[in-house]
């Protein structure tokens, strides 16, 4: 219930903007929430960016975990959502804040032009298929934006080729696809990702590979459940025993570090087979 009156409130209360200008979804409470984590991660750039990423990221922590904050309205807008996060808006948030500081910027509207960047295909917001749903797409297309480089090919990565169809075939899930419009222009982003080759790191050979995983690496979770490519994504981050551990919105309740090693906590994943590893440029 708590959740049904949050989303109600930010939908009445909130901003959008139209015409040329990105459309944008934010209540007032987090646009206030926006303003604080200016002020919270003031001082928290350093020289290596992953660093920086690590630090802005774990200023979330405690953050609780929501599933389908963008999945709001009738039409797709900008979602700004800093008090609840799944584990993409939370990567996509950690990054915009972590490019804010690297650029010396502090405004909204830096922020939210960079949030769009991020999330959606080739940074232009026109509809929800737009928006980068499927994150093995999420991470080639930021590739293409020069923001980031996939580097599991680099690590020990192999390509594999798997038949994605997930959304389309689940359309029940996705009030979005209720419309015609949207559900083919979905399918026809599922046959675009079937046309590459996607590399993964499989999960028996990650700890072997793991000196070559760095702080601030996008980590994204590859799967065997059919017709999808990403369970679950998050950040990496060395911890005080010397091992990569996952900073990331869990499902289980909240922003958090994950108390086993990477390596450890993917092995209790049902259906994990592997991951996919991105370097913030």
């Amino acid at each position: 219930m708590q959740n049904h009156i949050y989303y109600f409130l930010l939908l009445s209360l909130s901003m959008v903007t139209n015409g040329l200008a990105q459309q944008i979804t934010c209540s007032p409470q987090d646009k206030e929430a926006f303003e604080d984590k200016i002020i919270e991660i003031d001082g928290l750039l350093e020289k290596d960016l992953g660093q920086t990423i690590v630090a802005v990221g774990k200023t979330f922590i405690g953050t609780p975990y929501v599933a389908k904050t963008l999945e709001i309205g009738e039409t797709e807008t900008l979602v700004v959502n800093l008090h609840g996060l799944d584990c993409t808006t939370f990567v996509e948030n950690v990054l915009a804040f972590s490019l804010l500081l690297k650029e010396e910027k502090t405004d909204f509207d830096s922020f939210t032009n960079k949030l769009k960047t991020i999330r959606y295909k080739d940074g232009r917001l026109d509809g929800y298929a737009s928006r980068l749903h499927y994150f093995s797409e999420w991470i080639a297309n930021n590739e293409k934006k020069g923001l980031i480089q996939d580097i599991t090919a680099v690590i020990g990565g192999r390509e594999i080729t798997k038949e994605i169809n997930f959304m389309s075939g689940h359309r029940d899930l996705y009030p979005f696809l209720k419309d015609d419009t949207n559900f083919e222009k979905i399918k026809a982003s599922e046959n675009f990702l079937n046309d590459q080759a996607i590399c993964i790191l499989p999960q028996e050979e990650i700890e072997a590979n793991e000196p070559m995983i760095q702080s601030g690496d996008i980590i994204a979770l590859t799967t065997s459940i059919k017709g999808l490519d990403i369970t679950h994504t998050g950040i990496a981050t060395m911890e005080a025993d010397g091992r990569i551990h996952l900073l990331h919105a869990s499902s289980s309740g909240e922003v958090k570090v994950s108390e086993l090693p990477l390596v450890d906590y993917l092995k209790k994943i049902s259906k994990n087979t592997g991951i996919m590893v991105a370097r913030v440029n």
